[in-house]
Parts: C-alpha cells; sequence; structure tokens
C-alpha cells in the first residue's frame, strides 16, 4: 500500500520533543525509547525535527540521526519527520533524507527566512516535491510570516504538491473554508488548545505536542474528539487546557519537558538559545501537570 492509500499522516502524531545529555549532545538511546514509548501507548506515529524537536539547533549529522531513529524505534510509516529549511533545494534534500530512510511522507513549512509571496511559496512546494514523498504542509504565520491561506492551500493541493496541512493559525474558521476549496486535503490540528474545535471541523489528524507527556489522555481526548463524542471529549478537553495552551506559548518546548520530567520521562533542558523557564512559569506548569497526574490521566 502507497503512503497515498495509507495516508499516514492521520490519527495522533506526536511533535517529539528531543532529549539532551548534560554536554548537550542528543541523547539518542533516550529518543529511541520514547518513540517506541509513544506508540505502544496509543500514540499513531511521531514527527521529529520540528519546532518541538530544536531542529533550528541541530547539525546535519545529528538531524539525520534523528530520522533514523525514530524509523528504527517505530517504522518508517509512523515517522513523518520537519523537513523544513531557509532554501527549496535544502529542504528537498531533507525530504530525500527522509525518503531513503523509508518514511511515509513529511511536513514541510513555506519559506521561512524572508516574506514570501504567493508565487515563491508554489515554488518552495514544487521544488521540494520532486523528493518524490508525500508532503504535509505546515501554517504557522505566526513565526514565518508566510500565512497558507485556505485559497493557497487549494492551489497547492490541486497541483499535486501537497496532500494535508498541520494547521497552526489558531483561526478556527479556516477549516470549513479549506473544506470548500479543497475538499481532498485532510485537515491536521496544528496546535494543541485548538484540538476539539478543528476535530469537531473535520481534522482526521493531529500532529502533537503534549502527548510527548501525557500520551494516554491525550489519545482517548483525540479519539473521543474526531468521534464527535463531546461527552467524553469536552470534560477531558476542560480538564487538560490548562496544560494544552502551552503549546501555543513561545515557551512551549520548556513547558513540555518540565512536563515530561513531572510524570517521570525526560524532558530534560534545551539548547540555546532557548533558555530556562521563569520561576512564575514554571511553577504555573508544575501545578497544571500535579493535577492532571492527581485526576489520572497521566
Amino acid at each position: 500500500m502507497s503512503a497515498l492509500e495509507s495516508r499516514p499522516w492521520r490519527g495522533v502524531l506526536v511533535a517529539t520533543a528531543l532529549p539532551f545529555n548534560d554536554d548537550h549532545s542528543v541523547d539518542f538511546a533516550a529518543f529511541d525509547e520514547h518513540c517506541a514509548w509513544l506508540v505502544a501507548n496509543g500514540c499513531d506515529g511521531v514527527t521529529p525535527n520540528g519546532s518541538l524537536g530544536e531542529y533550528q539547533t541541530l547539525t546535519e549529522a545529528e538531524r539525520a540521526q534523528v530520522v533514523t531513529t525514530a524509523v528504527a524505534a517505530v517504522g518508517g510509516e509512523r515517522v513523518m519527520p520537519g523537513i523544513a529549511a531557509y532554501g527549496a533545494a535544502e529542504a528537498r534534500r531533507w525530504a530525500e533524507q527522509a525518503r531513503d530512510a523509508g518514511c511515509g511522507a513529511v511536513m514541510l513549512l513555506p519559506p521561512n527566512a524572508y516574506r514570501a509571496d504567493e508565487r515563491s511559496v508554489i515554488a518552495h512546494y514544487e521544488e521540494v516535491a520532486k523528493a518524490g514523498v508525500p508532503i504535509v504542509a505546515y501554517n504557522n504565520p505566526i513565526d514565518t510570516k508566510v500565512d497558507l491561506t485556505p485559497e493557497l492551500l487549494a492551489k497547492l493541493h490541486a497541483e499535486g504538491l501537497i496532500q494535508a496541512i498541520k494547521e497552526f493559525s489558531g483561526d478556527v474558521r479556516r477549516a470549513y473554508r479549506i473544506a470548500e476549496l479543497a475538499p481532498g486535503l485532510d485537515l491536521l490540528v496544528g496546535a494543541d488548545d485548538v484540538l476539539l474545535e478543528l476535530a469537531v471541523a473535520g481534522a482526521v489528524g493531529w500532529v502533537s505536542g503534549y502527548p510527548n507527556a501525557l500520551p494516554k489522555s491525550t489519545v482517548e481526548l483525540y479519539r473521543a474528539a474526531v468521534a464527535g463524542d463531546l461527552a467524553t471529549a469536552l470534560p477531558l478537553y476542560r480538564q487538560l487546557h490548562p496544560l494544552l495552551r502551552w503549546d501555543s506559548k513561545v515557551e512551549f518546548v520548556q513547558a513540555i519537558k518540565l512536563s515530561m520530567d513531572i510524570v517521570g520521562r525526560k524532558g530534560g533542558h534545551c539548547r540555546l538559545p532557548r533558555v530556562p523557564l521563569l520561576p512564575e512559569q514554571a511553577a504555573e506548569i508544575r501545578t497544571a501537570t500535579e493535577q492532571v497526574l492527581a485526576a489520572g490521566l497521566a
């Protein structure tokens, strides 16, 4: 079965946090174990080398090994790495590396070194599509300053350049416009704190952050939400939302890693330029995580 037939981007794909050793080298053994643990606890796959995986701070060798480690841990069809890069040629090379490693799909931001216009965005996706691996576009206009509007997404999909969209704009109204303009384009939840809203609107996947710390309860939330079981989903969403909203904050990597530490996983420190949380931020996350633990949601 081809990737297009199996659509490996559907379900709960965890944007994996990356553990480091005390000397700031990558702890690949811990990362291997973490990927396997996520799948064993109900997640459908992993999305390494995203912002949560601090890909911008990795060397080329480290970034490549992150992909091959994840594939070895859970199988290529469960791995959808981020392949963002400043240039389209570099992003294409990362797509080719993922393809050769056996990945079923890749996730690609638009050009993010400057405020690209529509022609530049289309050319970017055209170049990367030459690698021959299905592309999930990633819309994050907050950080990239380039907005993949529903109209632009429809053009990219009509050209066969993208198969799905990770939507991180926070504007849940877009789900309906995307469905109208590109009915064959899969919608993936891109921010943890709009999961329920986008699931109700027809999302078929979730590129997620907080399952790094709480896979079972977040997977339960996702399954209930996409099934329309609001009696289960809404109370759970309310319980988890004090944590889920951190996924949309600047300090989301540090927040999720702290929650991982609290529940007994290896979150640990980040590489610079990410600095430790302020004491009041850490206290807020610790309290919210401990409340979730007390509720039996870990």
